[in-house]
């Protein structure tokens, strides 16, 4: 099982997207919420054998100063990884608008809960 507690968070753009974001996450036994600076993240999870896999939504708490595709916008994005006792990592697909954006999420446990 994943371990609960606090994560660094840091997610890129792939496929030379544009975006991306370094903020905090709390796992709590199956479910993840988060954010940083402009964007939060509410979602679920399962994890098995140091595999995980779920969906989070992210939603902006505060108006983005940069062009980027998921400002103004409830995005929902279905992700799968692996996981072992301190950190995470994981790649994740959203449908924005009539995009398809692919972005890859590290996480480091920062506190254990």
């Amino acid at each position: 099982m994943i371990r609960n507690g606090l994560y660094l968070i840091e997610v890129e753009a792939l496929d030379h997207g544009v975006g991306g974001y370094r903020g905090v996450a709390m796992l709590r036994d199956g479910s993840l919420l988060g954010g940083g600076s402009f964007f939060y993240f509410i979602g679920s999870y399962s994890c098995s054998g140091a595999r995980w896999k779920g969906e989070l939504t992210q939603q902006e708490h505060t108006p983005v100063p940069y062009p980027v595709p998921t400002a103004r916008r409830v995005v929902t994005a279905g992700f799968t990884g692996s996981y072992t006792d301190g950190d995470a990592e994981y790649e994740a697909t959203a449908l924005v608008g009539k995009r398809s954006l692919r972005y890859h999420a590290n996480l480091r446990l920062l506190a254990a809960d």
